[in-house]
């Protein structure tokens, strides 16, 4: 790989705008296939903290060409997001395609960001020959800003401040980029981010979104793929841990409808942290379309890792059990009163009150939401007084759930405004002190009628697990996950962000006797 070499090269759009890209180059004579990514994060870096370096897709025989997309890196223009990239790609590819050293074969790859450049063309764009998003989703509010009508705290201010410092870097306005430095380092953005926002960033994806996500009347945009595009080889790559997995799984059911035979792999992964073998997956799959290689290769449509076992299973629909909340009134008090019960059809399963205090938030950690993402174990924060516990007794048998946790129940509340944040967990056999958390939801409710019930449903992040004899399932219920979410202050008048003296102590109560935990299928077609 030492002596891969490489070129920048300028592509002018339509419009006249320049486009700079690097060119990694294998050796010997071509031309080759090509792999194309576009990203805005400056094509030095290539993705690499997810993706092996391009020399190493280059060593494999692949012509590679990373390009800024429009107003980031080298690249000329004005960066409005995605908004801009479906003519950019489109005319990208043609360029690509022309290219010398290219023998017009052509596959995509990156995730986040890049994962939707691959997406999105103007209509009657020739596609790819073959495409690997990952951890991308369509929908700027539920895949890219949202869950449960809560703003990604941690994880949309945090990018919408590193997009900023880029704008300030390529303005050469040194003290804004410090700035905004020092606040990330020191978790200050968690406190001023929506000011940093406004006041660096103001035209940005982020601050768009997050004023979006305040307001009544909500105005998404949702992208949408050519149909011509999805049913080419689609391989997807999601993670346990990654915000963006619904977007995944969404995107694999509409290849389905549009008539492709996509691929999709879930994995133990955080956005930025891949498991071992991602990037051997994927040059496979690269060789077995573009170079007719490995056809044996990934011949399942659906592989996912079991967060329990620790092994990569295929896709299994099957029935499984519901359970409903029980408890005398202790289960945010003991940690142990509270229970999952099978299938009850019980009307007397109880009334909890939760205080949610603001002074001292619920924080979120583990999953894919929070600051501290992945594998955790929050049995410290299960003992907390402020948090509802449901534990079933140990089960008899095996138990596999594969698919999307779903929490229906019905609340009342003395503030017109608060949250529910939900956690599943597995109490393994004969570990003491140990609450193995496997996924977490959100539910914010606004604009509520105060002391009056209401049936709620929490959809938590989608999870496979094998619970095994003796082992228990959990059900954790707060007012709070900080900074995951912001802290809703139960006026509706103010925005829900970080601790402020405007957030009002809030008493939840969980009304149970219509509680029911349910697993809802993975793949909904």
């Amino acid at each position: 790989m030492n002596s891969i070499k490489y070129r920048d090269e300028d592509f002018q759009l339509k419009d006249g705008t320049l486009l700079k890209s690097r060119i990694w180059f294998p050796q010997g004579n071509g031309p080759w296939p090509t792999l194309l990514m576009r990203q805005p994060y400056k094509r030095e870096i290539a993705s690499t903290v997810t993706y092996a370096h391009p020399s190493w897709w280059a060593s494999n025989g692949y012509l590679v060409v990373i390009q800024d997309v429009r107003g980031q890196g080298g690249s000329e223009g004005v960066f409005s997001g995605f908004s801009q990239e479906a003519s950019d790609t489109s005319q990208t590819h043609n360029w690509v395609r022309s290219l010398p050293e290219c023998n017009g074969l052509l596959g995509t790859y990156g995730f986040s960001y890049q994962g939707l450049t691959q997406l999105i063309a103007e209509e009657g764009t020739p596609p790819p020959d073959c495409i690997i998003p990952a951890m991308t989703g369509l929908s700027e509010d539920a895949h890219w800003s949202c869950e449960g009508g809560a703003f990604w705290w941690h994880l949309g201010i945090g990018w919408g401040l590193q997009l900023a410092a880029q704008k300030a870097q390529r303005e050469k306005n040194w003290t804004a980029w410090h700035e905004i430095r020092e606040n990330l380092e020191s978790k200050k953005y968690l406190f001023n981010g929506h000011e940093l926002l406004k006041k660096n960033d103001p035209e940005g994806m982020a601050y768009k979104w997050l004023n979006l996500s305040s307001r009544k009347n909500l105005q998404w945009k949702t992208h949408k793929p050519l149909d011509s595009w999805l049913i080419k080889p689609l391989l997807l790559i999601g993670g346990w841990w990654d915000p963006h997995l619904r977007g995944i799984i969404d995107i694999f059911e509409k290849a389905k409808k549009a008539g492709g035979n996509p691929k999709l792999l879930i994995g133990p992964a955080t956005h930025l942290q891949w498991w071992e073998g991602a990037q051997l997956t994927q040059l496979n799959f690269f060789d077995s379309h573009l170079k007719e290689k490995n056809k044996e290769i990934l011949s399942k449509k659906i592989s996912l890792w079991n967060l329990t076992t620790k092994n990569w299973e295929l896709s299994v629909k099957s029935k499984t059990p519901a359970w409903n909340l029980r408890s005398k009134g202790l289960a945010s008090i003991s940690h142990l009163e509270g229970g999952l019960v099978p299938n009850s059809d019980s009307q007397e399963n109880g009334e909890v009150n939760l205080v949610h205090d603001p002074w001292r938030p619920i924080p979120a950690i583990g999953g894919h939401l929070s600051d501290t993402p992945g594998e955790a174990n929050r049995f410290n924060l299960d003992i907390r007084p402020d948090v509802a516990v449901f534990t079933s007794i140990p089960f008899l048998n095996d138990l596999r759930l594969e698919g999307i946790p779903t929490l229906f129940l019905e609340t009342k509340c003395d503030r017109e405004s608060f949250d529910l944040f939900v956690a599943l967990s597995i109490i393994p056999n004969e570990l003491e002190n140990t609450a193995n958390q496997l996924s977490t939801g959100v539910l914010r409710i606004v604009n509520c009628d105060k002391g009056i019930k209401s049936p709620r449903k929490i959809t938590l992040q989608p999870v496979l697990a094998t619970f095994k004899q003796g082992d228990r399932l959990r059900i954790s219920i707060s007012g709070s996950g900080w900074p995951a979410i912001g802290i809703n202050p139960g006026q509706s008048q103010y925005l829900c962000e970080g601790p402020s003296p405007h957030c009002l102590v809030t008493t939840i109560s969980l009304l149970l006797s219509k509680s029911k935990l349910k697993f809802e299928s993975l793949i909904s077609s």
